[in-house]
């Protein structure tokens, strides 16, 4: 039977935890690893699943193969609120965390700090506010060699099911790839807006596209 056919989808458990933190460091930088544009594996998992695992893992589902972690869901019921918590809790931690193990004054990452800043100054962080209307938010990763199977439909079909049950009237994301945005517009989700990231053009020899997509759900 092929590989997709076994996974089981289920909501996220702390023993997850170092799983999804992994993948999400494997996947980080267009499918691939952290590591092409960052060093300092912990502060990045930290920033990217802190909040998630942390403040609200009922949110959060994983795909199951095997008794293997091969994929995951991230999710926010209400996005501003989860920034909110994540700028006054958990982002000085990671920033005192980061400077105690001289992470910002790695070569690796003094250029993407460099390239970040600049693309602040450009403007591409401005972007239109979709929280009326889609107020929850959601990432997801799977693992290299189960992309594009049933392991990705079928945590964003629990999520949004959990959703729905949660009374959330929308759900938003933003991705990199337009192989990922075809993927989600069969997922029912629609295209909001499209942007640029010009911090990774050292590394893609051309600004990264940024697209936001999507779903009404009440």
């Amino acid at each position: 039977m092929p590989a997709e056919a076994n996974a089981v989808i289920r909501k996220f458990k702390d023993s997850d935890r170092e799983a999804v933190r992994q993948i999400t460091f494997d996947t980080a930088f267009l499918g691939r690893p952290a590591s092409v544009f960052f060093s300092g594996r912990e502060v990045l998992c930290d920033s990217l699943t802190l909040y998630f695992t942390d403040y609200e893992p009922q949110s959060c589902f994983v795909a199951e193969i095997n008794g293997e972690v091969i994929g995951c869901l991230l999710g926010a019921r209400d996005k501003a609120a989860a920034e909110k918590i994540a700028g006054r809790k958990i982002n000085p931690k990671i920033l005192w965390r980061a400077l105690r193990e001289g992470v910002f004054f790695r070569r690796k990452n003094l250029v993407f700090i460099f390239k970040s800043f600049f693309s602040i100054l450009r403007g591409e962080f401005r972007m239109p506010d979709f929280s009326a209307g889609y107020p929850a938010a959601l990432h997801i990763n799977v693992k290299d060699g189960y992309r594009g199977r049933r392991a990705g439909s079928g945590l964003i079909g629990a999520y949004l099911v959990y959703l729905k049950e949660e009374g959330v009237i929308g759900v938003q994301l933003a991705t990199f790839s337009a192989a990922a945005g075809q993927f989600f517009l069969r997922q029912g989700f629609e295209l909001l807006h499209t942007g640029r990231r010009s911090y990774f053009n050292h590394l893609l020899q051309k600004d990264a596209p940024l697209y936001i997509y999507g779903k009404k759900l009440l």
